[in-house]
């Protein structure tokens, strides 16, 4: 093969990689929210999970959209924040 060839097949593979990873980061923030509102738990703001389902959809993104990491750090940040809302003061006072 070409070094070109390869280098073509080499960036291919990553942003496939990427892509997994950004859409994997999607199912797992959905189904974290999803879970949360179904044990009765706050899912902390509205806008957070709908921000990032709206940055991971849209077309428009700090990177362009073969470089998926913009997108699986928003994922990230979500899933973090919708996690984050477990620790908050309702779930200490429910354990005293």
């Amino acid at each position: 093969m070409k070094p070109t060839t390869t280098v073509i097949v080499i960036t291919v593979a990553l942003a496939a990689l990427a892509l997994t990873v950004a859409v994997t980061l999607f199912v797992r923030l959905v189904r974290a929210r999803r879970d949360l509102r179904r044990a009765g738990l706050p899912t902390g703001p509205r806008w957070v999970f709908w921000g990032a389902v709206l940055y991971f959809l849209l077309p428009t993104d700090l990177l362009p959209d073969p470089i998926y990491l913009d997108d699986i750090g928003v994922l990230l940040l979500a899933l973090r924040t919708l996690r984050g809302s477990l620790d908050g003061p309702n779930r200490h006072e429910s354990s005293l």
